[in-house]
């Protein structure tokens, strides 16, 4: 690395049968006006060909760049995790494999956590992409804007992406090992649900290449990401950060927002499904 001006930022990738998409991740990073200190790159046993790429970029980044490689799957969660424990730079930010960031966002997120230390976590807006081989490139305002966002504000929907969290290192908080839906949420929510100062910048700073839901990857089984938000709720009753009343509520506006997302992906098959037909039958 020719930039010697590095962020106190350790970064943390989970890695799962992601040879394909890493390179494009990786490379975001490397884009990036001010860099992390620190990749980290975590290999959830993937048993093909993943964990020699991941080798590879190390040994082309070895003082910049370290993998770990766990025995057993055992989900993002647990990836993030252990991760986490290897960091050694006062701030962390997470990028999936899938993913990437565009030029500025450590400058301008640790810019803002750097000059705000009085915020546990940050997040911020981004970008769909339809473009595999496309990196984010998008021009961003010179002002950076952060909202406050409240308990109730997570509590009702999940603000963040994962690859647009900066948190402190040294919290106590840790992701829910071997949960594989919502983890990322439940996290957000006990840090903001325990007093920490929580924030949302309003640039775009990430890109994704998959739809919120009801697309590929996890995300496509709402029923199982259902199921989990409810999970999250009765975590917090059970550690005494809601109560029962408040448990109520989110869990029957819960289950609204599910019968609404089952209809608008039921109603996507279903187009689908008939352009598919009538383009057979005029190619008949």
């Amino acid at each position: 690395m020719t930039n010697k001006t590095f962020a106190p930022v350790s970064v943390i990738i989970p890695c799962y049968r992601c040879s394909f998409t890493i390179r494009r991740a990786i490379q975001s990073i490397i884009n990036q006006i001010q860099k992390p200190a620190e990749v980290i790159l975590v290999d959830d046993a993937s048993g093909d060909e993943t964990l020699a790429v991941l080798r590879e970029l190390e040994q082309q980044y070895p003082s910049w760049m370290k993998v770990i490689a766990l025995a057993e799957n055992q989900g993002a969660a647990s990836a993030r995790n252990a991760g986490w424990a290897a960091a050694n730079q006062p701030y962390i930010a997470f990028l999936d494999a899938d993913d990437a960031w565009h030029p500025k966002k450590i400058e301008i997120q640790y810019g803002y956590m750097n000059a705000h230390p009085e915020v546990t976590l940050s997040g911020h807006r981004h970008r769909i992409l339809n473009q595999d081989n496309h990196l984010p490139d998008w021009l961003i305002p010179s002002s950076t804007i952060a909202v406050p966002i409240n308990k109730w504000n997570l509590l009702l929907s999940n603000q963040f992406i994962t690859p647009s969290i900066m948190l402190r290192r040294d919290i106590a908080q840790r992701f829910s090992e071997h949960q594989r839906y919502m983890e990322d949420h439940l996290l957000w929510l006990e840090i903001i649900c325990d007093g920490a100062l929580v924030v949302k910048l309003l640039e775009e700073l990430a890109a994704i290449y998959k739809s919120s839901f009801g697309a590929t990857g996890l995300s496509a089984n709402i029923f199982a990401m259902e199921r989990s938000e409810l999970y999250n709720y009765v975590q917090l009753y059970k550690s005494q950060r809601l109560g029962l009343i408040t448990l109520i509520f989110l869990e029957a506006f819960s289950l609204l927002k599910f019968l609404r997302r089952s209809v608008i992906v039921g109603a996507r098959k279903v187009v689908v499904y008939l352009g598919s037909l009538i383009a057979r039958v005029f190619s008949a």
